[in-house]
């Protein structure tokens, strides 16, 4: 018995010794599949958190506004800035420059003002580490003779007549632009518009020549606007070389006019609010005063011809009463 009761418990041991290690092993190959993914992720946080390729993202959210090499636009050229300024302090305020700006940092408030007033806006997706793949590309693109992020260069030739006059087609929205932006007459009005003028949404454009002083600045702006409204049309659609060079031209002949009054507009467009909403309501009377004929005339005539006959009796009825007491009233003869 006891041999017997021996050898069942080694067995029942090696059984469970074998699917222990059963159990070990599939439990290892699990974890070395976790640890695995575990390292893949890893491995590509850095792509999932910023999203996409370093190029592409300074190409989207930063050469609007700035170039490597290309002289400045609305914010400073960028080549060799880590030569100017330190890469932590880089690092900060592309993170989050109102803050550093607001901070009273007198670089920060030195770049605004030659900015013409324009805080740098925060960028999406911006991080610590993105700042600092931004940083490397900046500093291999200025290592270059020429980098891909040099920008249009703004054009130094004479205006002409056939300028100005392409540069006016392009703000009334007569002429499209050539990636598909929005024409300026949608939000901004001139000295030389119909009395309705343009839009209101952005201020006169009759003297912005004189406002950004001069060509340079101008083209720079058209190149990359910079403000909230302008800055999300423009980005996937900008203006070409070409285009600046009309526009500008414009505006430079422009600037000698003085704006258009804002409160004539607004009185012409209540004058022709009324004048339309009169017309309105009287073509509607000249398209509908025929309306239902076929069912309201047959009614009307029946009624009115059920008064007169109803006239015409009572009518004939008074006729014959006066008529019988005339005869009556009179003396009969032989009555002495």
């Amino acid at each position: 018995m006891k041999f017997t009761f021996r050898c069942h418990r080694t067995a029942q041991k090696k059984n469970e010794d074998r699917q222990w290690s059963r159990f070990e092993s599939r439990y290892q190959i699990k974890f070395g599949s976790v640890r695995t993914l575990g390292l893949l992720i890893a491995v590509a946080i850095p792509s999932l958190v910023t999203g996409q390729d370093t190029t592409d993202y300074f190409r989207a959210n930063c050469m609007n506004c700035h170039t490597i090499g290309g002289g400045r636009l609305t914010g400073p050229d960028l080549k060799d800035v880590t030569k100017r300024k330190g890469a932590e302090w880089l690092m900060g305020f592309m993170q989050n420059p109102k803050s550093v700006v607001d901070s009273g940092d007198a670089y920060a408030a030195k770049m605004v003002e030659e900015s013409r007033g324009v805080v740098m806006p925060a960028s999406p997706g911006m991080n610590r580490y993105r700042a600092e793949q931004i940083i490397k590309l900046i500093e291999a693109e200025s290592k270059l003779e020429k980098s891909q992020f040099q920008g249009v260069k703004v054009s130094n030739k004479p205006f002409t007549v056939a300028d100005r006059l392409a540069g006016r087609k392009i703000f009334n929205g007569t002429s499209k632009l050539t990636n598909g932006g929005a024409s300026c007459i949608a939000c901004h009005s001139m000295h030389d518009l119909s009395a309705l003028g343009g839009g209101h949404l952005g201020p006169d454009l009759t003297r912005v020549f004189e406002r950004l002083k001069g060509r340079k600045s101008l083209s720079a702006w058209l190149m990359a606007p910079a403000t909230a409204t302008m800055q999300p049309v423009f980005k996937s659609h900008p203006l070409e070389a070409g285009e600046i060079h009309s526009l500008v031209a414009y505006f430079e002949d422009s600037a000698k006019y003085g704006e258009a009054d804002a409160s004539t507009n607004r009185v012409a467009f209540l004058l022709l609010g009324l004048a339309l909403a009169t017309g309105t309501i009287f073509l509607f009377d000249f398209i509908w005063k025929g309306r239902f004929h076929s069912v309201r005339r047959p009614l009307v005539d029946g009624v009115v011809d059920s008064i007169h006959q109803h006239s015409n009796t009572k009518t004939s009825e008074t006729v014959a009463v006066t008529s019988l007491g005339s005869n009556d009233s009179q003396p009969k003869r032989g009555d002495a």
